[in-house]
């Protein structure tokens, strides 16, 4: 049995932040109901899918410990929500979902083609895990490029943290003073951090310190660096000239999602059905036995 916990009202004891919505409450029944006609419709078990309608807390912590009835937790929130699930669960938990997602724009990347995709990973949909966090810019092209960066993404509602070398380039009202936390947020808005660095070594650098390995990009026209990010880069997806936007189980073919895992074992990435399922070894013989 898969169990899928989901809240972002979540404390690192456990404690809840707020009251759950009775609107949240109401469509998760609605959703639940819907899921049950369709198992019953197709002769199937309506029990397979189950959901615990009490919102006290406290359930979570004792189902957490269900490990006779219960195969793999996957929490699906905030990292606090992850954090006390690791720290609680005699469950197997994957975790994923939070991420602080990078593109690099290398020093021969092609600018034009460069901003669409940076546009598309920052507003599509800027709410979600695999939205454009941080942006890296070769200090080659950062002059040339920042101002365009901000103009471009400004009229859509961003704002922007800026390091110093990037702030020095860049003379815009939304663009403000990077913090020492902000690198390490996983903005959920339309805010987007800017660092100018050397080179590739130091974008790497950046990104092993700050990712949270969920989706990290290069934009390069140079083959060599493009082969070298994947190879450094150990994170759940990795791009070249892509928005990481494409971190999603039906962009990748997978069919309905259950999650993104962060983790490495053992399914990692989007997650559907065969990642979810698993196996057993079945050997017949005819009284056989081994030399």
């Amino acid at each position: 049995m898969m169990i899928s916990v989901s809240n972002s009202n979540w404390n690192t004891d456990g404690t809840n932040r707020g009251e759950i919505k009775k609107e949240t409450i109401q469509s998760n029944l609605v959703l639940v109901d819907i899921v049950k006609t369709a198992l019953r419709s197709v002769g199937l078990p309506e029990q397979c899918v189950q959901f615990v309608d009490n919102p006290d807390r406290k359930l979570v912590g004792e189902m957490l410990r269900l490990n006779e009835y219960i195969d793999v937790i996957v929490p699906r929130g905030g990292n606090s929500l992850h954090q006390f699930c690791r720290k609680n669960s005699t469950i197997p938990v994957i975790t994923g979902g939070i991420g602080v997602c990078h593109l690099y724009v290398d020093a021969d990347a092609d600018l034009d083609a460069a901003l669409p995709v940076i546009y598309n990973a920052k507003t599509q949909r800027p709410s979600v895990c695999n939205a454009l966090d941080t942006l890296l810019v070769h200090e080659s092209i950062a002059a040339e490029f920042l101002p365009r960066v901000v103009e471009t993404l400004s009229d859509a509602g961003v704002t922007f943290q800026a390091d110093r070398a990037a702030g020095a380039m860049l003379d815009h009202p939304d663009v403000q003073p990077a913090g020492p936390d902000d690198f390490d947020t996983e903005w959920l808005s339309l805010v987007l951090g800017l660092k100018v660095v050397p080179d590739l070594n130091s974008a790497l650098a950046h990104i092993h310190k700050h990712s949270t390995h969920h989706s990290d990009g290069i934009l390069t026209s140079d083959q060599d660096h493009a082969e070298r990010f994947i190879d450094a880069v150990d994170s759940a997806a990795v791009y070249v000239n892509a928005s990481t936007r494409f971190t999603d189980g039906g962009q990748l073919g997978l069919g309905a999602e259950v999650a993104v895992s962060t983790q490495r074992l053992h399914a990692r990435g989007p997650m559907g059905l065969p990642e979810l399922t698993t196996y057993k070894w079945v050997v017949i013989g005819d009284y056989t036995v081994r030399d």
